[in-house]
């Protein structure tokens, strides 16, 4: 009987590192592929001989993206949104969690507010009255348009609450039984000791913060002020060369095409998440399933 249940282990165990194994390679196959694309000819990849190595080796397609200076700008537009954006997103998740974390014993309407939440979180008005909110309040063109709509991320709010709801009650009572006041227990207590969800809902804003490119699109009317994936997105190659009198860029024009230039944007967008990711994974499944379920 102990030999059947080693085997039926050991064969499960295989079974688990097949699918992982799989899974993985549906995800590393498609970036390689993507990565090699963006180092290859033009000629190469039109032809499908690109694969997991490049072909006809070639920087055309980076050249392309960085020689403009409207890329380091809107690089630049884009930093500034996840250093405040997230920074706003980080403070208003806090704030608005430790209350919510309560009974309604403690906190009266908070019930109410969590359905409020809840509802707006699973229904939207849609993109014209948004639209017209943001410009009867001012924004359009503005950097605030891309940082104030998205303020209050309500699933973090909602994964922190219950984090700090399977938080003992007991350290908040000796905290209070000591004179300590909520900010103190917020501050000191839990906000240090929730630091794995913090690191997740952190991860979750510099993501949101980074990748969103469509309000880019809708409130900004200035080249100068749109995000990077804004930029990306409307970046194209020049079809009239007539005035173009740079050889170089001319050049880089005759060695990319929009496959290549394309694999390029996705590299370069992928570039800040795979950065911050490893040193922000080892908090992100324990961040996920404690703060997912109130025990």
């Amino acid at each position: 009987m102990k030999i059947k249940e080693k085997t039926g282990e050991k064969l499960g165990h295989f079974l688990i590192v097949i699918v992982v194994v799989a899974v993985s390679l549906t995800c590393l196959i498609p970036f390689l592929n993507t990565l090699s694309l963006s180092f290859s000819n033009k000629s190469r990849a039109a032809a499908g001989e690109v694969f997991l190595l490049p072909k006809g080796f070639t920087l055309a397609s980076y050249k392309m993206l960085l020689k403009d200076s409207g890329f380091f700008t809107a690089f630049g537009v884009s930093v500034l949104r996840v250093i405040v954006g997230g920074g706003l997103n980080f403070i208003l998740t806090v704030l608005m969690a430790y209350p919510l974390s309560k009974s309604p014993k403690l906190f009266r309407g908070r019930n109410v507010y969590m359905w409020i939440l809840i509802f707006c979180m699973m229904f939207s008005a849609g993109l014209i009255p948004l639209y017209l909110t943001v410009s009867r309040l001012g924004l359009i063109n503005s950097f605030w348009s891309l940082v104030l709509p998205g303020a209050v991320p309500i699933y973090n709010v909602i994964l922190l609450m219950n984090y700090f709801r399977n938080i003992s009650p007991g350290m908040e009572e000796a905290a209070i039984m000591d004179g300590a006041s909520h900010v103190d227990i917020l501050f000191k207590i839990f906000l240090p000791i929730s630091l794995p969800c913090l690191a997740t809902i952190t991860l979750f804003s510099i993501v949101n913060q980074w990748n969103s490119f469509f309000d880019g699109m809708i409130y900004i009317n200035t080249p100068s002020k749109v995000p990077m994936m804004t930029y990306i997105q409307q970046l194209v190659i020049p079809t009239d060369t007539t005035n173009i009198t740079d050889p170089r860029q001319l050049e880089n024009i005759m060695q990319s095409s929009n496959k290549t230039l394309n694999a390029a944007k996705i590299m370069i967008a992928l570039l800040p998440i795979l950065v911050v990711y490893p040193f922000l994974q080892k908090y992100f499944v324990t961040g996920i399933t404690l703060g997912s379920v109130k025990e």
